[in-house]
């Protein structure tokens, strides 16, 4: 190979592997087909062709312009989800949430990509406050959950791929409304989106540090897709105590953390 191919070559790689897991995603803000009696929790995508929504007691996949593909029931509270190797992973917890230890009941609920068949559930009892919101990255899986009121730092929980609890990180990011509901990992960042009035958006760096806190809200769902952008959920409660959803594309703002692009 010319010297000036294999350049062109390293930077296409180098470029392909820092992108957003999964990478190469090119989606435009759509809305999920269909009203659903709980509200929205979490979005991942598979890369390529479709969408997925955890509304808390359904699972939803759609094509990426939002229309319904499959849909299946799972158990009360399904929480936020994530995509890999074909599977779809889902923080659940089967217990109480924000209460102090014991009250939980925390596991990680595994799905065919395809058909939304069950595969697994795997117990993460690491998540004493309950389990609400995971993302994949590197081989390792992050977990995150509720939070007492009145404790002034978050907690992200590691597990290898087989769900083997590696270590609970510390996040000096002060007390957040019933801790962290959703993540996403992109570009050497951690992502967090939580509850609140405003809510809060937390970030940090690929070991953990704590490196910024925004008032942006990304507490229904957060997905990488590549240069900088993700797809953020929204969830608008209707007449009825029913619920729909979109999904808006944001981009990477140093001073706002993320932004909402216009359409």
């Amino acid at each position: 190979m010319k010297p000036i191919l294999a350049l062109c070559a390293l930077l296409t790689c180098s470029t392909f592997v820092s992108a957003a897991e999964p990478a190469g995603v090119s989606l435009a803000a759509t809305a999920c087909e269909g009203i659903y009696p709980r509200h929205l929790q979490g979005i991942c995508t598979n890369g390529k062709d479709a969408i997925y929504w955890c509304w808390t007691d359904a699972l939803v996949k759609t094509d990426t312009d939002g229309r319904v593909l499959k849909k299946v029931p799972v158990a009360n509270h399904h929480g936020d989800l994530c995509f890999h190797a074909g599977r779809v992973y889902v923080a659940t917890n089967l217990g109480k949430f924000n209460r102090p230890a014991g009250e939980a009941d925390s596991w990680v609920y595994v799905y065919d990509g395809d058909t939304l068949a069950e595969l697994a559930k795997h117990p993460v009892p690491e998540l004493v406050h309950g389990a609400g919101g995971m993302a994949y990255h590197d081989g390792k899986f992050i977990i995150v959950g509720g939070l007492p009121p009145g404790v002034n730092e978050n907690y992200l929980y590691e597990y290898d791929a087989s769900f083997k609890f590696q270590k609970r990180h510390v996040l000096a990011s002060g007390y957040t409304l019933m801790g962290i509901q959703t993540a996403a990992y992109a570009d050497g960042a951690w992502w967090f989106g939580c509850y609140g009035k405003p809510a809060m958006l937390l970030r940090t760096d690929e070991k953990f540090q704590f490196t910024g806190k925004w008032e942006f809200n990304a507490s229904v769902g957060i997905a990488p897709l590549d240069r900088g952008r993700f797809l953020i959920g929204q969830n608008t409660a209707v007449k009825g105590k029913s619920n729909h959803a979109k999904v808006v594309i944001a981009r990477v703002d140093e001073k706002a953390g993320l932004v909402i692009e216009k359409p």
